[in-house]
């Protein structure tokens, strides 16, 4: 039972949570009335508790179906995730051979033009000194 002062002077005031007993004593048909009022509200708590619990059941369902479909979605982002990072490592190995393989035949292109453009000047320098100088044939 709860009791709430007012003030100097004031009664006291009380909010029923349950009958007292006093209360019960002095009417006894008041007694039976309560009695029944308070097995009705245990069998709507057991009822309600078993209600609860069916909810609170189903909630947990829920999560659980929640977290094991959360868990496959982690193991198949993972899975895909690493089927991509294979793939993307693979690739990028490949364009780096073809890269490697262009850069490496531009060199023997160069090295060739080079070597080509080295006998055209040695051709060249031949023929600009037969030129300057006629006179060493004869």
């Amino acid at each position: 039972m709860d009791l709430v002062m007012l003030g100097k002077g004031t009664e006291s005031l009380r909010k029923r949570m349950k009958p007292d007993v006093k209360e019960n004593e002095e009417n006894p048909g008041h007694n039976a009335i309560a009695e029944m009022v308070e097995k009705e509200e245990t069998e709507t708590d057991v009822a309600g508790s078993e209600e609860m619990e069916l909810h609170i059941a189903h909630v947990l369902d829920k999560i659980e179906s929640f977290t094991q479909l959360v868990s496959e979605l982690l193991e198949s982002g993972k899975t895909m995730f690493k089927e991509l990072s294979d793939e993307f490592e693979e690739r990028l190995i490949v364009i780096h051979k073809e890269q490697m393989e262009r850069w490496q035949d531009e060199m023997k292109e160069i090295r060739l033009l080079d070597a080509t453009n080295e006998e055209v000047n040695a051709a060249l320098h031949n023929a600009r000194y037969l030129l300057q100088n006629p006179h060493v044939d004869s």
